[in-house]
């Protein structure tokens, strides 16, 4: 399909703090400089790639308007391709807003550079933007984006997971993950779930007391869901990876606290607190929940179409050769 209308949705520059230079100079301990120098500079970085990317637009046979990612309320209609300007978080939030026609290309603006992270070691994280689902940088936007002008690089098809309460289903899909939890993080989540398929239970009732349960799809376990002790599964698998955050009732079998909900099953969880939310991809979404809510989870979603890095489109490749 041809390229020839665009929509850019940016990160908004109120993301990184901003200090006036009169601020700075009044600033005498050296290590508070150095951190609000690097959030400075993480903003310069950001705003350059933005102008960079539309530079190149502009010598492009192409349609294009920009967005920022916090001014969008609708459902984005009538463009064929989406172009991310941010990070991850940028790129999940647009899907909160496409279907499975439009094909989503994520600029990651502010990478983490490896000298800065090693020479800042002892003072401060300097970690900046990860960008895994990010499939170019500043140093290749062009040359991306005019293989997928032309036809030349195709979109993978990423699984989405699907969530209903009380039956109803929600408006958002998450393609990353979702956390299930009471609103305050030191209080105790109370819920019991289970894995079907088919109407039939492949799993027995589990009840637990904890700090929540995180469900992830194949594109978010390489995020929190790895950092919690899960794993990576592979990018075009359609299952679910869950785990209970930190369980804390002691008949419960430590077996049944992590596991996989398959492409052809869902998991059913039942909330016993007075309050509780579904967070998904993150906090800018998220759903009240009550005691005696129901929610379904499964893969059944719209996929969605994401242009990958060149190692993720490589195993996407092999996981297609296997099949």
């Amino acid at each position: 399909m041809a390229m020839r209308k665009l929509l850019l949705l940016l990160k908004p520059f109120d993301i990184y703090p901003v200090w006036q230079t009169e601020g700075l100079s009044r600033i005498t301990n050296p290590q508070e400089l150095q951190v609000l120098r690097y959030l400075e500079n993480r903003l310069k970085v950001h705003k350059d790639a933005i102008n960079f990317c539309q530079d190149v637009l502009r010598n492009k046979p192409v349609e294009w308007k920009p967005i920022f990612r916090n001014e969008l309320s609708y459902s984005i209609r009538n463009v064929d391709l989406v172009i991310t300007i941010g990070g991850d978080g940028t790129l999940l939030q647009s899907s909160h807003f496409i279907d499975d026609s439009i094909p989503v290309l994520g600029v990651n603006s502010d990478p983490t550079q490896v000298e800065e992270v090693e020479e800042c070691s002892n003072e401060f994280d300097a970690t900046r933007s990860t960008g895994y689902l990010c499939a170019t940088t500043t140093n290749n936007f062009e040359q991306v984006l005019d293989s997928i002008i032309d036809g030349r690089r195709a979109p993978s098809q990423l699984s989405r997971m699907l969530i209903r309460v009380n039956s109803q289903q929600l408006s958002s899909y998450a393609l990353n993950d979702i956390l299930i939890a009471h609103p305050c993080p030191a209080s105790v989540s109370r819920f019991s779930f289970k894995v079907k398929g088919n109407g039939q239970s492949f799993s027995p009732m589990v009840h637990c007391r904890s700090s929540g349960l995180r469900v992830s799809t194949a594109a978010g376990s390489t995020a929190a869901m790895l950092s919690a002790g899960g794993f990576s599964m592979p990018i075009l698998s359609h299952d679910l990876q869950y785990r209970v955050r930190e369980p804390i009732s002691l008949g419960e079998i430590s077996g049944s606290m992590h596991g996989l909900v398959k492409s052809d099953q869902s998991m059913d969880l039942k909330w016993f607190c007075k309050e509780g939310m579904i967070y998904i991809d993150g906090s800018h979404v998220s759903y009240s929940i009550t005691n005696g809510d129901t929610i379904e989870l499964s893969s059944k979603a719209p996929s969605l179409k994401v242009f990958l890095p060149h190692h993720l489109s490589l195993q996407t490749t092999a996981q297609n050769t296997e099949v």
